[in-house]
């Protein structure tokens, strides 16, 4: 009886996974049952307008788009003051759905968005989870978790067609491969983390978060002698390819280096190719000989740090971004930018 309950387990995991997302989707959904399909709140109609815009119109005559409307009398060009994720992302569903003779107005693509995404994201956050700890059962709790969690059903309900409607599930997709790269060491897997990473890019600033962390994992990896090359090949892929596709983002571009946000990842980089050079000398040398050596090349990649970043801080040649200063000091945020202060998800 054990054995045989054993072997319908994939299915009853599948069958749960899906159970999981239809209560992520349906939650969400509560306020088109009750009253309409409609878009809310003040970012939700500008995004709604300009991917109106860009299914009319397309992709080029949208990046170049000069709206005089917004911020009046100034005007706005949208292609470059803009993540275009969440707008590309409903234009190919439109596109996609009239391509099958199955026609849906634009408006309740963007209004059941976020509930959709919403049942990816418990599927990356299961991946995720079970990759971490290789335990289904785990996985399973962490889907359902994120499914219902009240923080994330405030940015992802029906009509709230705001980044974070899809940048949620990019955000934690993006982690989930990059474990499941770090695991396996295949550059396979890496690029698919950099290519999810560049999504994100498009989709969110919280991209910041991501650049940031992986380069802290990667160095604490070195702190605890857990570094390996499977480690070194899914970051150098990462960083590489990442970066540059981030840059292809024209509200980004060269943000990727000179924003002192970007910086951790350029420093881990170089800190983890010196690493290695160092585990390869230490090989060939005496004890003596690889000490005295390695004393000497920390200080100087140490001083080298400390001159280029105070040089570039106090320079202005790069600088931290709201966000930053606001996660450093939790005060900055409130004396000097009020809308970061203001807006929920920080």
């Amino acid at each position: 009886m054990f054995s045989s309950a054993k072997q319908w387990s994939p299915i009853f995991q599948i069958v749960i996974l899906l159970m999981i997302c239809m209560l992520a989707f349906c939650v969400r959904v509560f306020s088109v049952i009750r009253f309409e399909s409609v878009i809310h709140e003040f970012d939700p109609w500008f995004n709604f307008r300009t991917t109106r815009y860009l299914t009319e119109k397309g992709v080029y005559d949208f990046w170049n788009w000069y709206d005089s409307e917004s911020w009046h009398p100034l005007g706005r060009v949208i292609g470059g003051t803009i993540f275009p994720g969440i707008m590309l992302t409903s234009s190919m569903i439109k596109w996609a759905l009239d391509f099958l003779a199955f026609p849906m107005d634009i408006r309740n693509v963007c209004v059941f968005l976020a509930p959709v995404w919403a049942g990816f994201t418990a599927i990356s956050t299961y991946g995720l989870a079970k990759e971490c700890t290789n335990r289904v059962e785990t996985g399973l709790l962490a889907a359902l978790f994120i499914s219902i969690v009240p923080s994330y059903i405030s940015r992802s309900v029906a009509g709230s067609y705001d980044n974070e409607a899809v940048a949620i599930w990019a955000l934690v997709n993006t982690f989930y491969l990059w474990i499941k790269a770090v695991n396996t060491g295949s550059i396979l897997w890496a690029v698919a983390c950099a290519i999810q990473y560049f999504y994100m890019v498009a989709a969110w600033g919280g991209y910041s978060f991501i650049i940031n962390l992986i380069p802290i994992f990667v160095l604490g990896t070195m702190f605890i002698n857990k570094f390996n090359m499977k480690i070194y090949v899914a970051y150098s892929v990462f960083y590489t390819f990442g970066s540059i596709m981030a840059m292809l983002i024209t509200f980004v571009n060269f943000a990727v280096i000179k924003s002192s946000e970007h910086l951790a990842s350029h420093c881990v980089f170089f800190i983890m190719n010196a690493y290695v050079v160092i585990e390869y000398v230490r090989t060939n040398l005496t004890g003596q000989q690889f000490q005295a050596l390695t004393r000497l090349a920390m200080t100087l990649a140490v001083s080298i740090f400390v001159f280029v970043f105070v040089f570039l801080t106090l320079s202005g040649a790069t600088k931290f971004s709201g966000r930053s200063m606001t996660l450093l000091d939790p005060t900055y945020a409130k004396k000097y930018v009020p809308i970061i202060a203001s807006v929920s998800e920080h």
